[in-house]
């Protein structure tokens, strides 16, 4: 038997950190913005006969073996080792291969996440409730990371498409955006800048402030939930001038969240960007490193990405998903 899956990355488009519990509860109307792409995590899963289990990441050329699940250790490959024991699965090869650069704050480790989820439910013939299966994979990559995670990473990836995440004392609701996407993706240069970072730090600093009542923090999260609910608007109206104005808001109030969310070379490269057409900017994920995106103008777009080679980034070619997590089987 063998079985396929794959699901979408992101950009986050406003909004992030806010999906961290508890910050949400401390602003009223906070929300995320956010848009699957087609940089994709892959898994495969394949049949072996000796009931044995070997995880095989093609990315690092790393591969565990063990005797069965519960014989896996969690110091290699943890992410899918601790899936694969939750799910009892044997006599399996746990193949993986991701479609974004590590480091790249796009959530290519959720997508993982959901994919390797998605193909080992199917596996074991387990159908699980989405909230069950987006909690699960919360959960199990809190373990790894070592420090809370949030909740929008892993919905692009499950459901795919431009989302707003809203975020409450009631819980957590996804409401689906409608955006021309092949008009959107016209719009967005994406880049990856050379530098990894590590979300779980930066979202940790800032996190930290927040709750112990840094006025900077506070204020900044407030500045940020206008900016996500401004940008949502435009972006439901197509208002493309107006979504520039709120996602270059939205970027200034980040930087005031934590030392270490900009750098010198991302202040370079987005300035490029600007004196080239763009409308506006920021750092995908927590910041610090890994991508940044631009808003552009549609005859603006070939210059950006012109501009921003030349600064020494990589821009990443895509498109813009409405399929989320993909699973088939042979």
């Amino acid at each position: 038997m063998r079985i396929d899956s794959s699901a979408p990355t992101r950009i986050d488009l406003a909004g992030g950190t806010y999906d961290i519990w508890p910050l949400y509860l401390f602003h009223e109307r906070a929300q995320t913005i956010n848009a699957a792409i087609s940089l994709r995590a892959h898994c495969t899963l394949t049949s072996r006969r000796d009931y044995r289990v070997a995880l095989v990441s093609e990315d690092t050329g790393e591969s565990v073996e063990a005797a069965g699940p519960q014989a896996l250790e969690f110091d290699r490959l943890p992410l899918v080792a601790r899936l694969v024991r939750h799910f009892g699965a044997r006599g399996v090869e746990v193949r993986t291969r991701a479609g974004s650069p590590l480091g790249a704050g796009i959530a290519g480790s959720s997508a993982m996440n959901i994919a390797v989820t998605g193909a080992l439910a199917a596996w074991t013939g387990r159908t699980l409730p989405d909230e069950e299966l987006l909690t699960l994979v919360m959960n199990i990559e809190a373990q790894v990371i070592g420090v809370p995670t949030g909740v929008q990473d892993y919905r692009p990836a499950f459901y795919g498409g431009v989302s707003a995440v809203e975020l409450g004392c009631a819980g957590v609701r996804r409401v689906r955006l409608t955006v021309d996407l092949e008009d959107f993706g016209r719009r967005i240069v994406l880049a990856f800048t050379g530098s990894t970072r590590n979300s779980g730090i930066n979202n940790w600093d800032v996190m930290v402030r927040r709750i112990n009542g840094d006025p900077t923090a506070v204020r900044a999260f407030d500045l940020i939930r206008d900016a996500a609910g401004s940008l949502r608007d435009g972006l439901e109206h197509n208002d493309w001038q107006a979504v520039g104005r709120h996602l270059a808001a939205e970027w200034e109030a980040r930087k005031q969240l934590a030392p270490g969310v900009t750098t010198p070379a991302i202040e370079t490269l987005l300035e490029a960007a600007r004196l080239a057409g763009a409308l506006a900017g920021k750092v995908c994920g927590a910041g610090g490193g890994g991508c940044l995106f631009c808003l552009v103008p549609p005859e603006s777009k070939q210059d950006v990405e012109e501009v921003i080679r030349d600064a020494g980034a990589t821009v990443l070619p895509f498109q813009f998903e409405d399929d989320g997590l993909r699973v088939s089987r042979e």
